[in-house]
């Protein structure tokens, strides 16, 4: 079971003006499973997405990357569960503008107008046909007030779909935001076996949002790890309808700050939920550096601590192993760390520092934060004022098992 999330009700995830979206079962890996979700846009939608940095990565990535960079308007996502179309080359990436025309024809748009989307098992082809064929009832299926639906037909591992919604009032207008996500294994940083998908009914500039997807992404999708595997589909998209009638080209415009900061915080839920539903997760960790030169050196330490299985594993088992820890913090990459200046806590009990156990630290204090299901580990690393957080889980038996019958 995650560690304390739940599927929002479906009338908690509000419709986004602008935006319908559709689920079907087409049986592309698995009978009786909704696995095709089809996400259709008014014209007038920007669209902008950031996506995997594993060099093999999946035939539909490609074609995004294609799609989104020959400067038609996008219209149109589809995206299937199962089979990941990855390690499939040419005939993969032919599969993928399959995919595409099949959708093009369906809502009389281009190929180039639609961005391809899987998620499954990798070095299996896409059956192309299947999808065509489940077509027409993703298409009957398509409504404003399905993010619960897509919620659940973009799933893989995931025990939980994941959606979240904000609404907010901005320059007079009320502004929605609504997203779904899906994820639980092969989860690392620099984005994982995760699909992300955001809207807004704000009208959001090409530049602007290109660059706050990043932005938004580098705060949640990248700040996260369930097992160090950098997955090949990897995908976080947004959408702005402009329906609402604000509408944002500049940084400096009136109301742009809040509206950044919602989305934000709805792609820090989304990433979140991904980590405490984790497969196997029994624990939600939060790693807090702080004290550092720069922020990359503080994600370089809250890497190493969350990625680590022998750490994990000691927070599976509510060890107050402190020694995991800190040679976690030793190898993370910065050369001239001075240890001694270096401070850990586990929430607020204070378990390092002058370079080894504190002195006011006791065993059961560490033992106690360690039995809780959400801790934080808390390290200032004494040479700077930069911070940066990564979100990450405990490592199970279920682990190991839910990965070795993934393929059954």
């Amino acid at each position: 079971m995650p560690v304390n999330y739940a599927t929002p009700a479906a009338d908690q995830l509000f419709p986004v003006a602008g935006v319908r979206l559709g689920v079907a079962a087409a049986e592309i890996r698995k009978k009786n499973r909704r696995d095709l979700t089809l996400v259709a846009l008014d014209a007038g939608c920007t669209v902008a997405g950031v996506f995997t940095q594993n060099r093999f990565c999946a035939a539909p990535v490609q074609i995004c990357r294609k799609h989104l960079a020959g400067g038609q308007e996008i219209r149109a996502l589809i995206v299937n569960t199962g089979i990941a179309n990855a390690g499939t080359g040419e005939p993969g990436r032919q599969a993928a503008q399959e995919t595409c025309e099949a959708v093009g024809q369906l809502l009389g748009i281009a190929a180039g107008q639609v961005l391809p989307f899987s998620t499954g098992v990798i070095l299996e082809l896409l059956p192309v046909e299947r999808i065509r064929a489940g077509l027409p009832a993703v298409f009957a299926d398509l409504k404003a007030d399905n993010w619960h639906g897509a919620a659940h037909g973009i799933m893989t591992t995931d025990t939980v779909a994941k959606a979240a919604s904000r609404r907010l009032t901005v320059n007079g207008k009320t502004v929605t935001i609504s997203g779904v996500s899906k994820g639980a294994g092969m989860i690392k940083p620099n984005m994982a076996t995760m699909l992300g998908f955001l809207a807004t009914d704000a009208g959001i500039a090409q530049p602007l949002l290109d660059k706050l997807v990043k932005e938004a992404a580098d705060t949640s999708f990248n700040c996260i790890t369930v097992d160090g595997d950098t997955s090949t589909n990897d995908s976080y998209v947004m959408i702005a309808s402009g329906q609402s009638g604000a509408s944002f080209a500049a940084e400096t415009d009136a109301g742009w700050a809040e509206i950044k900061a919602a989305i934000i915080a709805v792609s820090v839920e989304l990433a979140q939920a991904i980590v405490r539903d984790g497969e196997g997760a029994t624990k939600f960790i939060t790693v807090a550096v702080q004290g550092g030169r720069d922020i990359e050196e503080c994600r370089k330490v809250g890497y190493a601590i969350g990625h680590s299985p022998l750490v994990k594993t000691a927070f599976f088992a509510s060890d107050p192993n402190l020694g995991r820890i800190l040679a976690a913090v030793g190898y993370a990459g910065i050369g001239d760390l001075d240890v001694d200046g270096v401070k850990v806590w586990l929430d607020d009990v204070l378990v390092a520092e002058k370079g080894g156990r504190a002195a006011a630290y006791r065993e059961e204090d560490g033992a106690r934060v360690m039995a809780q299901a959400e801790i934080t580990v808390r390290v200032d690393l004494g040479r700077g004022m930069a911070l940066a957080n990564v979100y990450t889980c405990d490592f199970s038996y279920d682990y190991v098992k839910i990965n070795a019958d993934y393929r059954s």
